[in-house]
């Protein structure tokens, strides 16, 4: 039998790109090719195998190993006896595996998938969509589409720092699957991946070092959302900010960074290292300037409001692209969005949808907790309007005092005369939670005044902080 080398779509990915085959496309011809992610290039992509499903239950189980450490202002004696993380590891990959494995056997064999071709490998272009694919079996072959969906994702970054390569460091890709808790583990970036890993491991009793070279950590948040998490997490782990690395070395005993700050030299040593600076699109393993696709100086692929993507400045035909290849908040919760963006496009080329209709919010599962969405309070100076600003800490609401909470706030800028919510921003106890309330008006159109006003909050329950806030902006 001739393999079959034309399709109707050309779908790369397995992540959110996962969830575009079905029904509606059951009559389309459609090959999916899936490079994997990880050292093990896994199928079902980054969130469910190493970011936002593994992390999340990471933490979990870092709430409950530093819920001792916080005890004692209760009255109570509570003790962390013991850290199982073999335990803790395979209970966690034990639930998830099976979950990979059982998405690639339903593409590769299930009835529903007829229609769908899945190659396993690494896809790059020699044309305009025209893909040579290299499977993992060290097969090779040509595919050609009328429709090209790009859902590749991206992967962790190592920084041209002099040694760090060979010093073989961790990244979010292997971290979670180590065989043993190091004592101590430097943490080279200060972004949300860091953040999120230095408040698991240091709540499981590792050592933690985290080397930021600005002076705060998550500076992509609020500035002072993020000096209040610099100060809440700096009290827990030791925080090496304005060092400038310079080099890494492997040792005998684990790591030895190098660096300066303000002109005078810094050593850092630890067991592990774990590198959190940033991820990179997979732009340059599809080889994409042979399709001449358009890319940002990042490598993000670029797309144009309806999920298009762009060659020249204008949109290439039967070319779309979603997720962290191509958008800049590299989100799950946009990846998803952007794939059904695309989906009716290709369903409804008569009706195109935009995907930047809604404000894209953020939130960062550290200790304490970070959420955003819209506006900083700068970026709404910027915009001219005439603006104001509440802030309501935790320890003002009943239950905030209940928790005896000193550190978390809600921040909330508004047009001062429509009190249109332009920004909101939090630090506390399930503030991704609480944060939802305003991402719902945000992308609804309610304005402070109308949410504040409109409904009963309930007492003495934590959105009352929300509540509060509103009212400082409707006076």
């Amino acid at each position: 039998m001739t393999e079959q080398t034309h399709f109707d779509i050309a779908l790369i990915g397995s992540g959110s790109a996962n969830s575009f085959p079905g029904p509606e496309l059951a009559g389309r011809s459609i090959v999916q090719i899936d490079r994997g992610v990880g050292p093990d290039h896994v199928f079902g992509g980054t969130c469910l195998n190493l970011g936002c499903i593994p992390t999340k239950m990471f933490v979990h189980t870092a709430e409950l190993a530093h819920a001792p450490a916080e005890a004692a202002r209760f009255g109570l004696t509570e003790t962390l006896q013991h850290v199982d993380w073999p335990a803790i590891r395979d209970r966690i990959f034990g639930r998830i595996d099976p979950i990979t494995a059982g998405g690639e056997a339903y593409r590769r064999d299930h009835q529903d998938n007829a229609n769908l071709t899945l190659l396993r490998g690494t896809a790059s272009f020699t044309g305009p969509r025209t893909l040579h694919v290299r499977g993992h079996d060290g097969s090779e072959r040509t595919v050609t589409a009328n429709t090209v969906v790009l859902g590749a994702g991206s992967r962790p970054v190592l920084p041209p720092i002099d040694g760090l390569a060979d010093a073989h460091p961790h990244t979010s890709d292997t971290i979670m699957r180590i065989d043993a808790l190091p004592a101590s583990l430097a943490i080279l970036g200060s972004g949300v991946v860091a953040v999120e890993m230095a408040h698991i491991f240091a709540s499981l009793g590792v050592e933690v070092t985290l080397i930021a070279r600005s002076e705060r950590v998550l500076r992509s948040a609020d500035p002072d959302v993020s000096t209040r998490l610099t100060q809440t997490l700096g009290a827990r782990i030791h925080l090496e900010g304005r060092l400038h690395t310079t080099s890494v070395r492997r040792t005998d005993q684990g790591v030895e960074l190098h660096g300066h700050r303000d002109g005078a030299e810094v050593l850092v040593r630890a067991e592990e290292l774990l590198v959190a600076v940033g991820r990179r699109p997979n732009s340059d393993l599809l080889d994409v300037a042979a399709a001449g696709i358009d890319t940002a100086a990042d490598g993000r692929v670029l797309v144009d409001a309806h999920q298009r993507v762009l060659g020249g400045g204008e949109p290439l035909e039967g070319v779309w692209a979603l997720g962290d290849l191509s958008s800049p908040h590299q989100l799950k919760h946009v990846a998803n969005h952007e794939q059904r963006i695309v989906r009716h496009n290709i369903l409804h080329p008569e009706q195109l949808r935009r995907s930047d209709t809604m404000p894209v919010p953020s939130g960062v599962f550290t200790h304490p907790q970070v959420a955003w969405v819209g506006m900083d309070e700068a970026a709404a100076r910027r915009s001219g309007r005439e603006i104001r600003v509440a802030v309501q800490e935790y320890a003002s609401i009943a239950y905030g005092w209940a928790m005896e909470d000193t550190t978390g706030f809600a921040k909330i800028i508004a047009d001062a005369e429509t009190t249109e919510i332009l920004g909101a921003h939090l630090i506390g106890p399930e503030a991704t939670t609480l944060i939802q309330l305003l991402i719902q008006a945000m992308s609804t159109g309610q304005t402070a005044r109308d949410i504040a006003t409109t409904q009963y909050w309930i007492h003495p329950a934590m959105p009352e902080l929300i509540e509060n806030a509103l009212l400082q902006l409707i006076d």
